[in-house]
C-alpha cells in the first residue's frame, strides 16, 4: 500500500504540473541542446534470491532459501541528470545519485541480511519525445538503455553476524537494463517541472564470508527496483 499511494502522489503531482502549465500558457526553450535536472528521488527496492549456494554447510536452511522474496527499505535522495538533444525530439540522459539501503528477509521473520548497502546506479538512456502531442509544449518521453550498479559500502547485519559468525559481505557491481517513461512540462524561460519513473531489471552476486571459512555463503539476487523522480529542468 505505501509504495502505491507514493505512485498516487506523483500522478497528483502530474496533474497539478499540467493544469499549471496550461493556465500559464508558459514559454520554454525548444533550442537548447542540453537540459539539466535536479530531482527527489524515490528508489523502490524489490526482489529475491535465486540459485544460493552454502559448500560449507554453514546453515541447514540453504535449500529452502532458493526463491525466497527479499526486502529493502525506500529511500529518498537527489539525484542530477544531465541530458543533450541530439534532434527536437531525441535525446541521451545519464544520472548522479547514491541510494543506501537494508535488506531483510519477511519469510525469515523480517531477519536482517545486509546492512547500509549503498548503491551508484550509472545509468544511460536514449529517450524518445513526443513534441506537439499535447498542448502548452509538455512533452512525455519514452526512453531505454544499460545501467551499471555500482555497490560502494555494504556490510553483514548484526543477525548475521551474532547467528552464523558472518563478518563481510560483497555486493558485485553488474550492468543490466532500464526503461523509462515521464513527462518535462514546461514553466517558462527554459524551465520545466519533470517527473520521471524508471524500472531496473540487473541483478547482484551477494558473497558472505567468516573469519575460518572466508566465502562461506552466495547468493544470486534479483533486484529490479522502481525509481520515482521528480524535480526542476533547465534547458539552454
Amino acid at each position: 500500500m505505501q509504495k502505491i499511494s507514493k505512485v498516487a502522489a506523483v500522478l497528483t503531482a502530474f496533474a497539478a504540473t499540467t493544469a499549471l502549465a496550461g493556465a500559464a500558457h508558459a514559454e520554454n526553450n525548444d533550442n537548447g541542446k542540453f537540459q539539466f535536472k535536479v530531482l527527489a528521488t524515490d528508489v523502490l527496492p524489490s526482489g529475491s534470491l535465486s540459485t544460493v549456494t552454502d559448500p560449507h554447510s554453514l546453515t541447514a536452511t540453504t535449500g529452502p532459501l532458493n526463491g525466497l522474496n527479499t526486502t529493502a527499505n525506500d529511500n529518498v535522495t537527489p539525484t542530477i541528470a544531465v541530458e543533450y538533444f541530439v534532434m527536437p525530439s531525441v535525446s541521451v540522459e545519464t544520472i548522479a545519485g547514491i541510494s543506501s539501503h537494508h535488506v531483510s528477509s519477511p519469510a525469515l521473520g523480517g531477519v536482517g541480511l545486509v546492512d547500509h548497502a549503498q548503491v551508484i546506479p550509472f545509468t544511460l538512456t536514449a529517450k524518445y519525445h513526443f513534441v506537439g502531442l499535447l498542448p502548452a509544449g509538455i512533452k512525455p518521453y519514452i526512453g531505454a538503455g544499460p545501467t551499471l550498479f555500482a555497490w560502494i559500502n555494504d556490510r553483514p547485519s548484526a543477525a548475521l553476524q551474532s547467528s552464523f559468525g558472518i563478518t563481510r559481505t560483497k555486493l558485485s557491481s553488474d550492468v543490466g537494463a532500464v526503461v523509462q517513461a515521464g513527462v518535462d512540462v514546461p514553466v517558462g524561460n527554459g524551465y520545466s517541472l519533470s517527473l520521471d519513473a524508471k524500472k531496473y531489471f540487473v541483478n547482484t552476486n551477494a558473497h558472505f564470508y567468516t573469519a575460518a571459512l572466508g566465502d562461506t555463503l552466495d547468493a544470486k539476487v534479483h533486484l529490479n527496483p522502481w525509481v520515482l523522480s521528480a524535480g526542476i529542468a533547465y534547458r539552454f
